[in-house]
């Protein structure tokens, strides 16, 4: 008798959190690649009702704090333009404006009476985390870009155990050196659905500079996107959880949807160089 016939088997559970007989997808890396590129182009335009609640901290410092939900407006244009616009809970007075077309981006908050704007690629923080937030960062987050050839290389693994099912598709590019590489992007797909559940946006330096996980998609005016989306921010230490609502998909916004003018008497602080050649953050009245 052999060792293994003389075992009493015993079969083991897999608890994956997908249903236990949902079937598993089967994809490369040219069908994710595929998905995610048709899926940008579907996408021309959406205006959003979200509810959002931000939270400052981070899981390093083993301390965040959540706030009161801000009822908000996202409206987007591909390729890059964006604009927000967030009320308070109950009194609903406007908490920020925010406006980003790919390069440069404006924040309006009336409540400090300040007007800040700057290069999307700065990275000054400001000691008040919830200042950190920029129009960009929810760009990045509920927009996923295709994966173009001049990115870099991409490698895809499945990683598909006990616990969960998921492809890994990994963008890696040259570092600063010709011999280094540089990890730029990470997305996850659900082997169950094959959707995208979460994606990592790296820096330079290797570290998370955007993480986002993607929750309950659904069709929108016949356009699949998720109804909930975690935006986390590591490094500004802040995060926010969005809600969508409601959401017009791929009708025609003119230029007056994305224009947000600089309001008469307010304190207006450019990060970076201004315009004008003045020197980083520099601030004053109009």
């Amino acid at each position: 008798m052999t060792l293994l016939s003389s075992c009493v088997a015993r079969k083991r559970a897999i608890t994956r959190k997908t249903r236990p007989d949902q079937q598993l997808l089967v994809a490369d890396k040219a069908d994710l690649l595929n998905r995610i590129g048709a899926a940008y182009e579907e996408l021309r335009s959406f205006n959003a009702t979200v509810d959002m609640v931000p939270a400052i901290g981070s899981a390093d410092k083993g301390a965040i704090t959540e706030y009161k939900d801000i009822r908000a407006y996202i409206v987007y244009r591909r390729p890059v333009d964006i604009r927000l616009i967030g009320l308070y809970p109950v009194v609903r007075s406007k908490a920020f404006d925010m406006v980003s077309d790919g390069r440069d981006f404006k924040v309006y908050l009336p409540g400090k009476n300040r007007f800040v704007m700057g290069r999307n690629d700065l990275a000054a923080k400001s000691k008040n985390r919830m200042e950190n937030l920029r129009p960009q960062h929810f760009l990045d987050a509920v927009v996923i870009r295709p994966v173009h050839t001049e990115d870099g290389w991409t490698i895809l693994g499945n990683i598909t155990d006990e616990e969960t099912a998921v492809y890994l598709l990994q963008v890696v590019t040259r570092g600063k050196r010709p011999e280094d590489l540089r990890l730029t992007r990470q997305l996850w797909f659900d082997r169950a659905t094959l959707e995208p559940v979460r994606q990592i946006l790296f820096d330079e330096a290797g570290n998370i500079a955007t993480d986002v996980r993607y929750k309950e998609w659904r069709r929108f005016d016949d356009i699949r996107f998720p109804r909930l989306i975690e935006l986390n921010r590591p490094q500004d230490e802040y995060g926010v959880v969005i809600t969508v609502l409601k959401m017009d998909v791929n009708e025609p916004l003119d230029d007056a949807k994305f224009a947000l003018d600089q309001p008469a008497g307010v304190t207006v602080q450019v990060l970076g160089e201004s315009r004008d050649g003045n020197p980083a953050g520099g601030s004053g009245k109009p």
